[in-house]
């Protein structure tokens, strides 16, 4: 007897409907999958036999071929495996064959039975169509990550004998109530806080434009200068995610990264920090089954990339498409897949070699052809793309021990908060959350200047060369900064100030 089965598959970030067929007739004991099955899902007739014999049920003894269509599309994961133990009790008449149509099966199978959590349902919740099925079928403890999408009715199981007995008589099980989950307390004492760091004002003033407007920034200072102390604070003052940006990070995570998470909706920025090792193809995502990179689990967050110049050179030109589309595209001979990648970028580096060639207080050791070298692993085009520039020089000790009553992150990140409030309202319908992501259109509608402003921009192009692009960059944050300040035009102010965060154009 033939029965179908319904489940979905993942493609990168992307889910795609699969049908299981399985059709048992009379022979010789065997069972053969076919449809581009990985080593996951062939290991699954094992797992699936073992599963079935022990939740009471006899396994048929006669010759079982199971299709996974499109045939012509590679199935990984053990997510099937619930889907195919299902087919196997409903092609043998162990079970009615006709609720199965109804309803999306994911799990995988142990040995005894139960339903084990599988990767990626978030976004195949998403893109289940409610109109075509009455329900998805997920382990339970996927339940709350399914239930995000509010699409179709989530029915949750632990093990094989609750989703036959459903089937067989669903009333008594009502589906999943999911619970929106409230976000964290905003007067919660953080353990990295911005009042921790002594002097800086000048770094963190640029951190905060930062964060308000999604830019990137590049911090650069001599060794124990406060560098790192203030990236590791920056998350601190980052603007709460929307909705539909919390979804986003969600569906790439339970795609990228399996096992269980804290929370099925993630609410935190992502803060990702790779190690100056890292290839191209860990930054960027890549590889023979392709899979996203830290940019693109950086996604509405934040790339951190501490000694920035040891990276290597490709590692680091890798960087200069996703910085500018805001998305990876990776492309093989059988398939092309896109990656988001809307991330801040935030880098470190010392001034040379030695890291004290700007040090008031320590004299360089290097010679110039290896100050030139070490700058020159950092290429212009890249650095073009980095918004915000900024010194961090070392910290006196009249600094460490003074005891001023600092900013806490919590008051820095409240303006940054109202700043991007102006902005969703500004991009309202346009697929965008800040103002670097503006485009040319965009930067006409919002940042236009009087002609006093348009004079120092003008004055500032050619007196330090700045690219075309730079001037963009300039724009961008010169409306950050008008957003912090409350105002609704650019003035002088806020451009000069822009303006002096591209000193290293200059410099270096």
């Amino acid at each position: 007897m033939l029965a179908k089965t319904f489940s979905f598959g993942i493609s990168g970030l992307e889910a795609y409907p699969v049908t299981i067929e399985v059709d048992v007739t009379r022979g010789l004991p065997a069972m053969t999958i076919v449809g581009l099955p990985d080593n996951a899902i062939k290991e699954s007739k094992e797992r699936v036999r073992s599963a079935i014999r022990n939740s009471d049920f006899d396994f048929p003894c006669g010759r079982i071929t199971i299709n996974l269509a499109p045939a012509d599309t590679k199935k990984e994961g053990a997510s099937f495996d619930l889907a195919i133990a299902l087919g196997i009790l409903a092609a043998t008449e162990k079970i009615p064959a006709a609720p199965l149509r109804r309803y999306v099966f994911l799990g995988e199978l142990s040995l005894g039975g139960q339903i084990k959590t599988v990767t990626g349902v978030l976004p195949i919740a998403l893109a289940a169509p409610p109109g075509d099925f009455d329900g998805i079928i997920v382990p339970r403890a996927n339940a709350e990550e399914a239930a995000l999408a509010k699409r179709t009715a989530v029915f949750p199981f632990r093990h094989l004998n609750e989703v036959v007995a459903f089937l067989q008589s669903p009333e008594p099980y009502p589906p999943f109530e999911h619970k929106d989950q409230a976000g964290p307390a905003l007067d919660q004492p953080l353990d990295d806080d911005f009042q921790d760091v002594k002097g800086h004002a000048y770094a963190k003033r640029g951190l905060e434009i930062a964060a308000a407007g999604g830019h990137n920034a590049l911090l650069i200072g001599p060794p124990g200068s406060g560098k790192t102390m203030l990236a590791r604070r920056f998350p601190t003052i980052l603007p709460s995610m929307t909705r539909e940006e919390s979804l986003e990070v969600s569906r790439i995570f339970s795609v990228a990264e399996p096992g269980p998470r804290a929370a099925a909706l993630i609410q935190k920025r992502p803060f990702r920090s790779p190690h100056h090792t890292s290839s191209h193809v860990a930054l960027v995502g890549g590889g023979t089954d392709p899979r996203p990179g830290e940019v693109t689990l950086a996604h509405h967050g934040v790339l951190f990339l501490d000694e920035f110049p040891e990276f290597s050179r490709q590692a680091l030109e890798s960087l200069r498409q996703p910085m500018e589309d805001g998305f990876v595209t990776v492309a093989r001979a059988a398939k092309t897949l896109r990656f988001p990648a809307q991330f801040t970028l935030l880098a470190a580096m010392n001034p040379c070699p030695c890291g004290y060639l700007t040090d008031r207080r320590r004299p360089c050791r290097c010679s110039g052809n290896a100050i030139r070298k070490y700058l020159n692993k950092v290429s212009g085009p890249l650095l073009d793309r980095i918004d915000i520039h900024l010194d961090v020089p070392s910290v006196s000790y009249q600094e460490i021990n003074s005891r001023p009553a600092a900013e806490t992150s919590q008051q820095v990140r409240d303006r940054v908060d109202q700043a991007r409030i102006v902005q969703l309202d500004r991009f309202r319908g346009a697929g965008i959350f800040c103002n670097a992501r503006m485009n040319h259109r965009h930067i006409r509608k919002f940042c236009s200047l009087g002609s006093e402003e348009g004079d120092l921009l003008k004055l500032a192009m050619m007196e330090l060369n700045f690219s075309a692009r730079a001037h963009d960059k300039i724009l961008k944050v010169s409306r950050t900064i008008a957003d912090l300040s409350g105002s609704e035009t650019i003035s002088a102010e806020h451009v000069s100030e822009a303006v002096q965060y591209r000193n290293l154009d200059r410099q270096w």
